[in-house]
């Protein structure tokens, strides 16, 4: 029960799940949890979403970017797999774009 009330309290300041994770494997030395307080989407998935519009903001202001215009491919390929992986396991659910 502790262990919940401590994720639940971490949850609530903002921490992302790797930094609780962290956190309680450092200071506490428990390995894992689930606790019922995951994100909508996988954290790594949002995190490629975030870079890939950060990417595309900077397209904007800077047209003739080629090497950015060549890592937004990339890192939307990236976005596509992972996408693909975890609507094969069932952790996005299979209409998500």
């Amino acid at each position: 029960m502790y262990v919940d009330d401590n994720i639940c309290k971490f949850a609530k300041k903002g921490l992302t799940p790797s930094q609780i994770g962290v956190i309680l494997r450092d200071s506490h030395g428990i390995a894992q949890v689930k606790s019922g307080l995951a994100p909508e989407i996988p954290e790594d998935l949002y995190h490629l979403i975030k870079k890939a519009v950060a990417i595309r903001k900077h397209l904007e202001r800077n047209r003739k970017d080629k090497d950015s215009k060549f890592r937004l491919i990339l890192v939307e390929s990236r976005i596509h797999r992972l996408a693909r992986y975890y609507k094969k396991t069932k952790k996005l659910p299979p209409v998500w774009k």
